[in-house]
């Protein structure tokens, strides 16, 4: 893999970035400064960063309820994003899209979505506007297998093969749709044997490995530009936190958590592969932890010092259809 020293680092900052964010989006949400529902990525990190280090600023994505992770992967501003959490003015949606509903035009983020599987025509529009155009921007849809079982997913999947569309569907398959285990809800092993349906290729990584994620969504991303249709990518992984923030977990054990956090943890076998095979020494990862946290607190006091959206806005880039 032709990856320098410094996009490692790059890799392992990111991840780390988002780990620390989501932690004091906990903080904040336990506070009670986060409004309404909360999902959380932590856990997932790999997934995130692994396939928008393969991308370019002019590519696009679409993300997720659980979209947090994503935004920043894609070069989001840690201050914007979490101003936009605590629903003021200086967010990136003015304090009105919230947790769930994140955009960011400027690095190619066309938007959280708290509807499951609506990001996916989203992107499928995004890829055919790119091609239309004749430019060779990729769009990313980033999706849960849970998505996989609604109706938009599959028509999405067959316009872009049978047009060519420059996509990469990304499915986080974190083995849960809400409280609903995947082996209960899926007629396949593996969603990426869905593929096959629409005569693309499915490919299932390790979604806690970020180097398998980039890898994978690297040779499907440079397939996509050349004009060779999509690629559906699988990624096995795993959220430590509930479905949403309080979901009290009935439906699996702690055990089962405790095995991934303990095993499979995304940060923690990264930093071990930078110190062994990297040659990075645990110096240089202490002082990334120490510059990250410093960021995520310059950031969490931009949002707490900035002001509430004001009444008279309350309109404002609301587009309402009748």
């Amino acid at each position: 893999m032709d990856l320098s020293r410094d996009q490692l680092l790059y890799m392992y900052r990111m991840m780390l970035t988002i780990r620390r964010f989501e932690e004091q989006a906990i903080e904040f949400f336990t506070q009670g400064r986060i409004r309404g529902s909360m999902h959380l990525y932590i856990g997932e990190e790999a997934v995130a960063v692994g396939v928008c280090s393969a991308l370019r600023l002019e590519d696009y994505i679409t993300s997720t309820h659980r979209g947090h992770g994503h935004c920043l992967a894609k070069g989001a501003r840690l201050d914007y994003t979490m101003a936009e959490l605590l629903g003021k003015a200086t967010g990136y949606c003015k304090g009105k899209g919230g947790s769930m509903h994140i955009a960011d035009l400027d690095t190619g983020n066309l938007g959280a979505n708290g509807i499951v599987a609506a990001g996916v025509p989203i992107a499928t529009g995004a890829a055919l506007a790119a091609q239309y155009r004749g430019t060779d921007q990729v769009a990313v849809a980033f999706f849960g297998d849970g998505a996989t079982n609604q109706g938009v997913w599959h028509e999405s999947l067959n316009l872009a093969a049978i047009w060519k569309l420059p996509i990469v569907y990304v499915c986080e398959n974190n083995l849960y749709a809400i409280t609903v285990p995947a082996r209960e809800a899926l007629s396949v092993t593996d969603v990426a044997e869905r593929a096959k349906s629409y005569n693309i290729p499915g490919v299932v990584v390790d979604g806690n490995d970020v180097l398998q994620v980039y890898q994978a969504a690297r040779t499907a991303v440079q397939r996509a530009r050349e004009g060779q249709g999509p690629t559906l990518i699988e990624c096995k992984t795993y959220r430590y936190e509930g479905h949403y923030k309080g979901d009290p977990c009935v439906y699996r054990s702690p055990e089962e958590v405790r095995q991934w956090k303990e095993t499979r943890d995304p940060i923690k076998n990264f930093a071990t592969f930078l110190m062994e095979k990297g040659g990075v020494s645990p110096q240089v990862l202490d002082q990334i932890q120490w510059e990250v946290e410093a960021e995520i607190a310059e950031a969490s006091r931009f949002a707490l010092d900035s002001p509430e959206p004001e009444e008279e806005n309350l309109y404002e880039d609301v587009f309402v259809s009748c």
